[in-house]
């Protein structure tokens, strides 16, 4: 009786916030300082994934490297190409313009970062996936709260986006980098607290914008848009290159992710 009454109560309470959302009859679309800021990131993404596809040739054990950099900023090419030629977007609670290509973006390219992040620690691929997992609970956790018209559904979704990033920061910072560590390797600790320092840094002001974009909407769409691009150009093209710049370091067949152990 007693969860039968909770039930009905947190009913009720729902269908009073979701109330059915009136027409728009205007949308907040983004401004011409958005649009300058996805032409720019659309272009220095584009001129990156060329970069990386050219360079693969002379690669050798590196090639998974180059491959997934071509994959991160070759899909992030067409998110931003799809968000500037006004493709990918849908008006949301509040008649605000809402871009989810850059969520389909984040769904394929954040696990790929990670991926690079773990074959440079030389993690296990278990650990790998585990990582990406809770990653992409994340980015679908931000999704399904942008897109939320009842108000305690959308804090819901963002607090448990914000529950599935912290066991994610807390694997870069200490999980990946004791790994490395062990590898005793001085270039590839180097280079991965470098990247792996950039890559938490960069992901910890995301929650920020979204707080103030999708979650309160107090940025205009156009600070939302050139905030978001500044992020991915740092924690995409900037890291990508961080990586590619070690080229000597990387791939050697010592430096493969471990296996996963069984201990009895």
């Amino acid at each position: 009786f007693f969860f039968e009454r909770m039930a009905t109560a947190m009913r009720h309470l729902l269908e009073a916030e979701a109330t059915a959302p009136t027409a728009c009859t205007t949308i907040e679309e983004v401004g011409s300082t958005g649009v300058g800021a996805l032409t720019i990131a659309f272009l220095i993404l584009a001129v990156s994934t060329i970069v990386f596809i050219t360079r693969i040739g002379s690669a050798t054990t590196q090639k998974v490297y180059y491959y997934c950099n071509v994959f991160i900023c070759g899909v992030a090419t067409m998110s931003y190409f799809a968000m500037l030629s006004g493709q990918g977007w849908t008006a949301i609670a509040g008649c605000r313009q809402f871009f989810y290509a850059r969520y389909v973006d984040w769904l394929i390219t954040t696990p790929l970062l990670i991926l690079d992040l773990g074959l440079v620690s030389g993690q296990d691929f278990v650990t790998i996936a585990a990582v990406v997992g809770a990653d992409i609970l994340m980015i679908v956790a931000g999704y399904m709260g942008a897109v939320s018209v009842v108000t305690t559904v959308k804090w819901f979704w963002f607090l448990f986006g914000m529950a599935m990033f912290l066991p994610v920061v807390y694997s870069l910072a200490r999980t990946f980098r004791e790994t490395v560590i062990t590898r005793k390797d001085p270039e590839m600790i180097e280079l991965y607290g470098k990247i792996a320092w950039l890559t938490i840094i960069m992901w910890s002001f995301y929650p920020v914008v979204w707080l103030f974009s999708e979650g309160f909407a107090s940025f205009s769409v156009s600070f939302e848009v050139v905030a978001y691009t500044i992020m991915d150009i740092i924690s995409k093209c900037v890291f990508c290159f961080m990586i590619v710049s070690a080229h000597d370091s990387l791939g050697s067949p010592s430096q493969a992710p471990a296996q996963s152990r069984e201990y009895v």
